[in-house]
């Protein structure tokens, strides 16, 4: 069952569900951080809407929201639908954090694998998901907008037999 109230913290910061509330201030991050790729803000609604397989969560600085993620879980698989962290809080733990967060939430809807797509010139976030138990299982060439290929990982939660 979804906690509304799921509380967790990351290098001393607020870890939370994501609320309609938080949309306007996330999609700006995601416009941001994302400017060829960016979901149009009509996504996050739908997303949100989606309780019964989808989970969203920011991290909060105050009332600054410095970071967001999702996990789409459609038995028997899951999948990291975002994962984002601002620039200047970088390097402080709080992806792993967030990618933790979504391992642990797969594994209690009994996902047997974790997937995603992350863009093949992103060596940093490959890194993070290898360090995870992440392994790249495919490649779609010019999966995004400007032509990069996306890299597909998976994580396995439950071995098979």
């Amino acid at each position: 069952m979804r906690n509304s109230a799921h509380e967790s913290q990351a290098e001393g910061l607020h870890t939370r569900f994501m609320t309609s509330d938080d949309l306007a201030k996330v999609w700006a991050l995601e416009t941001e951080l994302f400017p060829v790729d960016a979901w149009p803000l009509s996504m996050f609604v739908d997303e949100l809407a989606l309780t019964d397989t989808r989970d969203y969560w920011v991290v909060e600085d105050a009332d600054r929201i410095v970071a967001y993620c999702g996990l789409m879980c459609v038995l028997p698989l899951a999948d990291v639908q975002t994962i984002a962290v601002i620039p200047e809080y970088e390097g402080r733990g709080i992806g792993t954090h967030l990618l933790r967060t979504m391992i642990a939430r797969a594994i209690d809807q009994s996902a047997t694998d974790l997937l995603l797509e992350v863009r093949a010139d992103n060596p940093r976030a490959q890194g993070l998901y290898e360090r995870h138990g992440f392994e790249v299982i495919h490649r779609r060439p010019r999966y995004y907008r400007d032509g990069v290929d996306a890299v597909i990982m998976r994580k396995v939660l439950i071995p098979s037999a």
